[in-house]
């Protein structure tokens, strides 16, 4: 039998180039290799206020995003995931398993509470608990996860553990699956950070819908290193992002990139 892959999106704001390098892209090229599950998680979109008839309209939207990157429903599993009711059962469940501490340290949550943790909602607490019931809800072997998820599927990891360890073997204890390259995709504006649809300067991030005009402008504007050489180099964060995404979109070596620039300068580059 063939190992199982989970993975989902929220159907919130409009996914980016980093969302498509960083998992969609993954999640196609994995399909005939893993049976796959690509669930659009829009429970986890309500840890934030969300009017209910547009939330609906997005998951669809996200549904067709899927399909147009290459998700083939023909072998892979696309759903939503309030449409099954096991995700919420088996969270409640989870969190009676999970521990508050465990909980306190994730990074994302200290994040997105903004430091007023007595003010965030329950949900954004809990909220890796439900990732974690999505995953171990399908027995899922591997999880394409980008490198600021990779904690929460540590803690799915302790709780699934856990559980096995008090009750008894249950559930598939999960990998994840990071690629080599591309699995962060920093901003074109501020190389330090990541690409984010929420990104109050447009022109840090390069959606999937943007027309090709867009993406041109939002490139050539997109900022440098010190230096004249186009080669990649981790201590040159913002031309290193530039040639990752150019690696990964032409699916070329490293080499190959850096060939195609020799002796050009930036603007040619961009």
């Amino acid at each position: 039998m063939k190992k199982r892959i989970f993975s989902g999106a929220q159907p919130t704001g409009e996914l980016h180039i980093g969302n498509y390098l960083g998992a969609t892209k993954n999640w196609v090229e994995l399909q005939n290799e893993y049976d796959s599950l690509f669930g659009i998680v829009d429970l986890h979109a309500i840890t934030v206020p969300q009017d209910p008839a547009v939330l609906r309209k997005k998951s669809l939207d996200l549904a067709r995003i899927y399909l147009a990157a290459g998700v083939d429903p023909d072998i892979s599993t696309i759903f939503i995931q309030s449409d099954v009711p096991a995700h919420a059962e088996l969270a409640w469940v989870l969190n009676c398993i999970a521990r508050m501490g465990e909980l306190e340290r994730m990074t994302q949550f200290k994040d997105k509470s903004g430091g007023k943790s007595e003010r965030a909602s329950v949900g954004l607490f809990t909220y890796p608990v439900l990732m974690a019931a999505d995953i171990l809800l399908y027995q899922t072997d591997l999880v394409p996860v980008g490198q600021d998820q990779k904690q929460h599927l540590e803690l799915c990891r302790d709780i699934a553990g856990r559980f096995n360890r008090d009750y008894g073997e249950a559930f598939v204890i999960p990998d994840p699956y990071i690629q080599k390259a591309g699995a962060k995709i920093l901003s074109l504006k501020d190389p330090e950070k990541k690409m984010s649809k929420s990104d109050e300067n447009l022109n840090a991030t390069v959606f999937l819908l943007d027309d090709a005009d867009t993406i041109m402008r939002k490139v050539k504007k997109a900022v440098t290193d010190s230096g004249t050489t186009i080669e990649f180099d981790e201590s040159r964060p913002a031309i290193n992002n530039l040639l990752t995404i150019y690696k990964l979109l032409t699916g070329k070596t490293e080499e190959e990139c850096v060939s195609d620039f020799e002796g050009k300068g930036y603007g040619q580059f961009k």
